[in-house]
């Protein structure tokens, strides 16, 4: 908190609260009384409308039969490009550039597999040494099947603090042996949004393809790919677009790469009016719906119906704007409240440089996110020290915000965390 300003309580907290114009959006989400659910970055809430989709995808199927492929209020069939149409503003994107489908890891291989065309001396895949493990995962993967050896043709920019990438050095790293860039749009731990638009532009001048995981950023901040230029990039819907455990993910494709034969071509693949045609030879669907592989999971993309929903509502600049209000204002308590207590944040402190979560450091990181659970409250825990915590635009409160630094507050004076063990959850 800036000196000179007055001190934050409650009573402005609750005041907040009444002036947020999404506060009535708390009401479309299952809350659990006495509860503050702060891991909206990691498994969004479910809503009310997913339920209701769920059933009205149940319905159909008990209606219709097979004939639900084509017939009902979201038709089977085409139930993946009605979400990639709902999804493309998040990502600024034309409709046919996205399509909802795969996972996350099964996209990354998808595009890659597609896009990674090693050549001359033009061999590796540029990542950065603080990306999620899923994506270090399915590029050494694709490396090793194209006979390569991933501790050479992997190369991770290092990081200069263990917590943050700097453009300047992701692009010193752009050197004219990469075939291929693919970066977090926000780093999964420390909250730092990459410079998308400038990465984008100096991969290109240089002659290199890049793509973006987006699956920390989808929902919480506005997106230009299109506009950017980007070539590809792939997401999750489970985080800040609530799409439930599991949920089927999505991916964008750049209009220019249209006609592109995919990498892992499948049933879907193929133009959808020949799909049926049976024939052995793909005729490949012009948009991003190429890129998907296998039949929609249809009973699984129902969730993300009911969230889009909202999003179209509210839009995303104005979800933006509240995520950046709500997190400043968490920053703000924490300077306030928890100073000398070994508290520190990991998040750059600039709006244009941060995601929707706050990276709170400490070194009893996982104890204290164990004492918080005690208190229900829902954090998580990154190792080595960190407390990840997501205030989400459409249903956190400020007064909960407040409450749970005071939470956190007394759970340091008290020592409450000195009774658990220093052990991770399996899941954390």
């Amino acid at each position: 908190m800036e000196k000179g300003t007055s001190m934050l309580s409650r009573e402005q907290a609750q005041q907040q609260d009444i002036k947020d114009e999404m506060h009535h959006y708390r009401e479309e989400f299952y809350l659990q009384p006495g509860v503050t659910y702060l891991d909206g970055n990691s498994l969004g809430l479910m809503s009310k409308r997913a339920e209701i989709k769920v059933s009205e995808l149940m319905e159909s199927w008990k209606t219709y039969g097979i004939e639900g492929w084509t017939k009902g209020k979201y038709p089977w069939f085409f139930i993946s490009e009605k979400l990639g149409e709902m999804c493309a503003p998040l990502v600024g994107a034309s409709s046919e550039e996205v399509i909802v489908s795969g996972s996350t890891t099964s996209n990354i291989h998808q595009l890659v597999s597609t896009f990674y065309k090693p050549k001359g001396k033009r061999t590796k895949i540029l990542a950065d040494e603080l990306t999620f493990p899923s994506d270090i995962y399915a590029l050494q993967s694709q490396i090793k099947l194209r006979g390569y050896d991933p501790e050479e043709h992997l190369v991770r920019v290092k990081s200069r603090d263990g917590k943050l990438i700097m453009e300047e050095d992701i692009i010193a790293a752009m050197t004219d042996d990469i075939a291929l860039i693919i970066l977090p749009t926000v780093l999964y731990r420390s909250g730092q949004l990459l410079d998308i638009k400038r990465l984008t532009s100096e991969a290109h001048i240089r002659g290199i393809c890049i793509g973006f995981d987006a699956c920390h950023s989808i929902g919480a901040i506005p997106h230009y790919f299109s506009e950017w230029d980007v070539d590809f990039a792939l997401w999750c819907n489970y985080k800040y677009l609530n799409g439930g455990p599991g949920s089927v993910g999505g991916l964008y494709v750049n209009k220019k790469h249209f006609g592109i034969h995919p990498g892992l071509a499948g049933w879907y693949s193929s133009k959808k009016d020949k799909q049926f045609d049976m024939e052995h030879t793909l005729v490949v669907e012009e948009s991003a719906g190429a890129f998907q592989v296998g039949t929609p999971h249809v009973l699984s993309l129902a969730p993300i119906i009911g969230s889009l929903e909202m999003f179209a509502e509210v839009g995303i600049d104005k979800i933006r704007q509240k995520s950046l209000h709500i997190t400043k204002y968490m920053t703000d308590l924490i300077e306030q409240e928890l100073e000398g207590m070994g508290f520190s944040i990991g998040n750059p402190s600039e709006d244009n440089r941060r995601g929707g979560h706050i990276c709170l450091e400490h070194d009893e990181a996982v104890r204290i996110c164990k004492a918080l659970v005690e208190n229900r409250i829902i954090p998580d825990n990154r190792p080595p020290n960190i407390i990840r915590l997501a205030p989400v635009a459409f249903y956190t409160s400020y007064e909960e915000v407040w409450d749970t630094i005071q939470v956190i507050k007394k759970i340091i004076t008290e020592k409450q965390y000195e009774k658990f063990d220093k052990k991770r959850n399996v899941v954390s």
